[in-house]
């Protein structure tokens, strides 16, 4: 068995690889090399810059209004190429970016960056215009005049390029999680054995991060079972409380993890030396239930301490000793590998759906 672990914590999910080496890291497609792509995004003043210059070597006033023109629209045209188009992005990427950078904001940035490509090149015809009819009487006066519509033009875009460096920043520190791998979404309550759950199955001990926003990240880990890979998403601060506890960055991020189309395990300690009442973890699993629009089953954890009872519906196991998690990690395969999503080509899936189970009591 193959497998690794990433940890994406801190300022909305910053990818550290730690001690992963990059060509170990798993990749997510296109769209998060898309994002790991995106260039730094340079101020208007630097912009300014480079534009004058590069049009400061040209021979005559006309060719440097033109060549200066030409820089500013060309770096801005490029720019706004650069970013990826939301409507062609998966929904789970979709969302998250909306979350961490705000997709309407960035739309906006990006259409006051075509408007000003528009207007320099608007310029730069008017003026080397002026200056070739000028019939030889002095041209510099006319090429000032066109600088300094330049540089106005590009000081009003101001904060939109400083806006979009940022959101270029956190968009490139995207969580590297696959929608298109068999995902298994752990929730419950902290210290139920999540992150016992993941060193079993991923083989790797994940670090404690920083909290980017009232959580403390993201954790990826991934396995194999044959050729086929499959990722673990536990999500501290996010699957851990009541609805009403999280605030609506939280609920949005919930809302894009639904579109993984996996299965959430959520985890029980029955012996409750988790600090949290067996009817609140239940009360829990029921909330998740209604949020997430993902399958679920239950494990009650901590076998060795206290067994959940004669409900076969709840598995059981304990990731101290190991007791039952192969068992619990066959049933998650099993079942992602039955989804239409996930299936083999070529395979045919049972027509019937595996329904959520969520336990009313203790027996």
């Amino acid at each position: 068995m193959q497998n690794w672990y990433l940890i994406l914590p801190k300022t909305i999910y910053k990818c550290l690889l730690g001690k992963a080496t990059k060509d170990l890291s798993p990749r997510c497609g296109n769209h998060c090399m898309m994002f790991e792509q995106l260039p730094t995004v340079p101020t208007s003043e630097e912009l300014l810059d480079k534009s004058f210059r590069r049009a400061s070597r040209a021979i005559d006033d006309e060719s440097m209004v033109q060549n200066a023109g030409n820089i500013l629209s060309d770096n801005l045209s490029n720019l706004i190429r650069k970013f990826p188009s939301f409507e062609k992005l998966p929904p789970f990427y979709r969302e998250m970016a909306d979350i961490i950078a705000g997709e309407d904001k960035i739309r906006i940035s990006l259409s006051r960056l075509s408007w000003a490509s528009r207007l320099i090149r608007q310029i730069s015809r008017e003026y080397t215009g002026k200056i070739r009819r000028s019939r030889g009487q002095d041209t510099a006066p006319a090429r000032k005049s066109a600088f300094g519509r330049y540089s106005s033009v590009m000081r009003s875009i101001g904060k939109d390029l400083r806006f979009l460096n940022e959101a270029r920043n956190l968009l490139r520190q995207m969580p590297t999680i696959d929608p298109a791998l068999p995902t298994i979404l752990i929730a419950g309550y902290p210290n139920v054995g999540k992150s016992s759950f993941i060193v079993r199955v991923t083989g790797a001990r994940p670090e404690i991060a920083n909290y980017p926003f009232t959580t403390r990240g993201i954790f990826v880990g991934h396995f194999k079972r044959g050729d086929q890979k499959y990722q673990v998403v536990d999500t501290p601060g996010l699957l851990d409380r009541p609805q009403e506890e999280r605030n609506d960055i939280e609920r949005q991020t919930i809302a894009a993890l639904s579109h993984l189309q996996g299965i959430v395990l959520f985890i029980l300690d029955p012996s409750e030396h988790c600090g949290y009442p067996i009817t609140s973890q239940l009360s829990l699993a029921e909330d998740l239930k209604r949020w997430l629009d993902l399958p679920m089953i239950i494990a009650a954890n901590k076998a060795d301490i206290l067994g959940w009872g004669e409900d076969k519906e709840v598995l059981q196991m304990s990731t101290e000793t190991g007791q039952g998690v192969g068992e619990v990690l066959d049933r998650l395969v099993g079942l992602l590998d039955a989804m239409p999503c996930y299936a083999p080509q070529g395979s045919s899936s049972p027509d019937h759906s595996e329904e959520e189970i969520v336990p009313s009591r203790r027996t």
